[in-house]
């Protein structure tokens, strides 16, 4: 029977005298030093919205047995895992779980079962919205990633012949079938919801709609299968938007695991385009959470995925995200190489009107957002501000692409030391955030607050600090 002995769970003994044995071997594999796991955790957790304070003595509690708090069992996983280089649980490395890690655990694997996909999506969305169960952060766990993709890959050179490339033609028959307009229709609402309020205004009920209404009618037979495939593609839609609006909302952990599930159900719906553009939304998460080398190899993937498809739209984004993640770690070549190669893309395009359902949101606008990100992180001011005005002069009437592409101008300004241009166009940024519910728009306005470090003595950024305290925080 588990103890408590000063406000943290004692684990039945697991090896003698009550060591964690588990999580001593995974240790020893991942040649793993105590202080670097303290270190990572702690860093993961930052990253993740919470403040651990872990060192070395932490990790001699764990291994004699000590269970530690929260969602810190989930943070160690996620750090062996890196390490590693495979998926390990809480459980996996001897520590008590509650009565969520299960789903939480199996969420992350591409399974194989079809049925029991679908009862892990189900049983996820269920836990996510009645969030009794679900304690804490669910975090991203980077190794994680590497299955999925390599599942993906194999299934696709396995089924080749049959899985089609989700253009106009997917469309043209959905008025056919009722419960595809209908899910149709619901996924042009929620789209229209999130591009007006951000992710965290219109999750939950993304969540609940695919967990209670679409996945039973994907659990019922008698379809005929060319409907059946494309109520697979759209439930696998709304699994990536599902992951998409819990990024937004800063829950990353539960992004990567309605992801991972999407593209599982897009090899049911035989979706080539959709499918490399679940890929990008994986490769977008992952190079915003450090770790751009996966965000790199998910956007390859997501390249041969979709280079049959007949979507140029949905390249250029696949490109767009792999020149993000070169930018983030400092690879100027490769990443202008591969914003060239999203611009070929833009210019093979013949219109939206030709392009995959999946994709007509997609312009040239879109990649101007993209590559101005691109070249802050590449120190290319002057080519991030003009891509960043563009954008901002564009998506007039998208408020969330508002917020980030005036923070990424912001930092443009204050790359070039034109400081009272930057703090103005930081305020605009900060402004437009009022009325949106986007962690992504936070973090881009956070970014730029963290860049103001040097001259946060001068009355021009203190002022900006006090403004920004109730949407962005405190400063670190």
């Amino acid at each position: 029977m588990a103890t408590v002995t000063n406000g943290q769970t004692k684990s039945p003994a697991k090896g003698a005298g009550g060591t964690n044995a588990a999580l001593a071997a995974s240790l020893k594999d991942a040649g793993c030093s105590y202080a670097s796991l303290a270190h990572r955790v702690n860093e993961l957790g930052r990253r993740q919205g919470s403040e651990p304070h872990y060192d070395k003595a932490s990790v001699t509690r764990w291994l004699q047995g000590q269970q530690p708090r929260g969602n810190t069992p989930e943070l160690i996983a996620a750090v062996l895992s890196e390490r590693l280089g495979h998926s390990v649980s809480p459980a996996d490395l001897g520590f008590l779980t509650e009565q969520q890690r299960p789903v939480v655990s199996r969420a992350l694997v591409y399974g194989e079962d079809l049925g029991e996909t679908l009862h892990t999506l189900a049983e996820l969305g269920s836990t996510d919205i009645s969030r009794r169960t679900l304690l804490g952060t669910v975090p991203f766990v980077a190794g994680a990633l590497a299955s999925p993709q390599r599942a993906w890959l194999l299934w696709l050179v396995e089924h080749i012949e049959e899985s089609g490339p989700g253009g106009t033609a997917h469309l043209a028959a959905v008025s056919s079938s009722g419960p595809v307009e209908q899910v149709h229709a619901m996924i042009s609402m929620f789209d229209q919801m999130d591009n007006n309020y951000g992710g965290g205004g219109v999750r939950t009920s993304i969540v609940h709609y695919l967990s209670t209404e679409v996945v039973p009618m994907l659990q019922q037979r008698g379809m005929p299968s060319h409907h059946q495939r494309q109520l697979f593609a759209a439930a696998a839609r709304l699994a990536a938007m599902a992951g998409w609006s819990s990024y937004d909302a800063g829950e990353y952990g539960l992004a990567q695991r309605y992801m991972t599930q999407g593209l599982r159900l897009c090899a049911e719906g035989r979706d080539r385009v959709l499918g490399g553009q679940i890929l990008a939304g994986m490769s977008h998460l992952a190079t915003n959470l450090g770790r751009p080398d996966e965000g790199v190899a998910l956007a390859r993937a997501g390249v041969a995925t979709a280079k049959p498809g007949g979507s140029p739209l949905g390249l250029m984004r696949l490109y767009a995200m792999a020149a993000r993640g070169h930018a983030a770690q400092g690879h100027r070549r490769e990443a202008c190489e591969a914003l060239r190669a999203a611009e070929d893309q833009w210019e093979a395009s013949r219109g939206p009107e030709h392009e995959s359902p999946w994709v007509r949101f997609l312009d040239h606008h879109y990649l101007q957002a993209e590559a101005a990100l691109c070249y802050r992180d590449l120190g290319l001011a002057p080519d991030a501000e003009r891509m960043a005005m563009e954008s901002v002069i564009a998506n007039a009437d998208r408020r969330r692409r508002q917020a980030i592409s005036r923070s990424v101008l912001a930092t443009a300004h204050l790359q070039q030391n034109r400081l009272d241009e930057a703090i103005g166009t930081a305020t605009e940024a900060l402004d437009t955030l009022g009325s949106v519910h986007s962690e992504r728009s936070i973090q881009a306005l956070r970014d730029f607050r963290l860049r103001l470090e040097p001259r946060r003595k001068e009355p021009v950024v203190e002022e900006f600090e006090r403004r920004s305290r109730a949407v962005l925080g405190m400063a670190a």
